[in-house]
């Protein structure tokens, strides 16, 4: 799933929505320390109070909110694996009785506790529904189009969720008009902050990919690997951080550890470019890829010398031991570099560093930033001298 497809599934949880309808929600709670599940209970959404509705639509689209491959990934299931998770979801996407499809989602939450114990009580819940997406926007003159025909596809989405005590407080009764203390001891349900979820399955061109699952992380750049393993039954993945510190690591073995700004710039802009171009042509769907011929390029129209295939082939060999690998191209650009010294410290956009040299005067080492505006510093315009 691309970010577009994303955000538009996200957007349909809201109430009143023709374009996605939510047919039946399952809650389990858990126990905390021992996993054991101590309630769980079925029924159709539209049964909730509407105050309800609204809380756990805000929980869904949390756990549709993040970057891709930053707090949000999609993940390949294994194959050939025993007790697999996908075979479990597909079963549970297409039972016919809601007996059955508590039992598919009660053998998920049976792996989740498996190999986990938290110090609190959870409270996990599937939710089973359709999503529809028009295939053509509606024509106003025409009146066509909208929902007129739709791409549908059956979907479950699943978040884990954290339990907080109440905090001691003193309230005041406007009946009797005295204070008294809280002495409610129902746990409190944080459903603003999933700590997991996941959405099955994923969506390629409108259209269902059962091999494939989104899964949503509680910390960015922190999946869960024992879950994504042991619970998803998917195949590694690599974020997008780790992604980018890679293909640094293959810079400075192309070009060595010290380099001009300018050049940076330009490696940086070159990809930019790659991924602004992808996003312009709509039948695209996917973020490029860049494979060693592809950084081989980039390097050479940067202005790096004495590039060429073998030794940026070698370079994927001793950083990521594959030459074959490919990076995607939307997580290699940073959004600021900082740049940090005893002095000062800097943000600065990578296509920016053009304007910044890194020279020696009077026998000091300095950072020179070329600017087009005057500076002020607490109201004063800052006089200007000449080297």
């Amino acid at each position: 799933m691309n970010k577009k497809d994303i955000a538009n599934i996200r957007k349909q949880f809201k109430l009143n929505n023709n374009l996605l309808s939510i047919r039946e929600i399952f809650n389990v709670y858990v126990k905390k320390e021992t996993g054991e599940i101590y309630h769980h209970v079925s029924q159709p959404f539209q049964m909730l109070e509407l105050e309800a509705q609204e809380l756990f639509l805000q929980n869904f689209k949390k756990v549709l909110t993040g970057s891709l491959d930053n707090k949000l990934f999609e993940l390949k299931f294994r194959r050939d694996v025993e007790d697999s998770t996908q075979t479990i979801l597909f079963n549970g996407l297409h039972a016919k009785e809601t007996e059955n499809w508590n039992e598919t989602m009660l053998q998920i939450v049976e792996k989740m506790f498996a190999n986990t114990v938290y110090e609190f009580d959870t409270m996990v819940t599937f939710i089973r529904g359709e999503y529809r997406k028009p295939t053509k926007k509606r024509d106003l003159e025409s009146e066509e189009g909208g929902d007129d025909e739709v791409y549908s596809n059956e979907f479950i989405l699943c978040s884990l969720n954290k339990t907080n005590q109440p905090k001691k407080a003193l309230l005041f009764d406007y009946i009797e008009k005295e204070f008294k203390s809280n002495n409610i001891l129902d746990p409190i349900i944080d459903l603003a902050s999933p700590m997991s979820g996941f959405l099955f399955p994923a969506f390629h061109n409108n259209a269902a990919d059962v091999n494939h699952i989104l899964y949503c992380s509680g910390k960015v750049n922190q999946p869960d690997e024992l879950f994504i393993e042991s619970v998803l039954t998917c195949e590694d993945i690599i974020t997008a951080v780790e992604d980018k510190d890679s293909f640094e690591q293959i810079l400075i073995n192309v070009m060595g550890d010290e380099v001009e700004s300018r050049v940076i710039s330009n490696v940086y802009e070159e990809i930019d470019r790659v991924v602004q171009a992808n996003e312009e042509e709509e039948d695209e769907s996917e973020s490029p890829m860049l494979d060693y011929r592809d950084v081989e390029r980039i390097l050479t129209v940067s202005g790096v010398e004495d590039v060429d295939t073998a030794k940026v082939e070698q370079a994927f060999k001793n950083v990521v031991a594959d030459e074959k690998h490919e990076f995607k191209a939307s997580n290699l650009v940073p959004k600021n570099i900082k740049i940090e010294t005893k002095v000062a410290n800097l943000s600065i956009r990578p296509q920016d560093l053009k304007h910044l040299k890194y020279i020696t005067y009077d026998g000091k080492r300095c950072l020179l930033i070329e600017i087009d505006e005057d500076v002020i510093v607490e109201g004063f315009r800052l006089e200007t001298g000449t080297l």
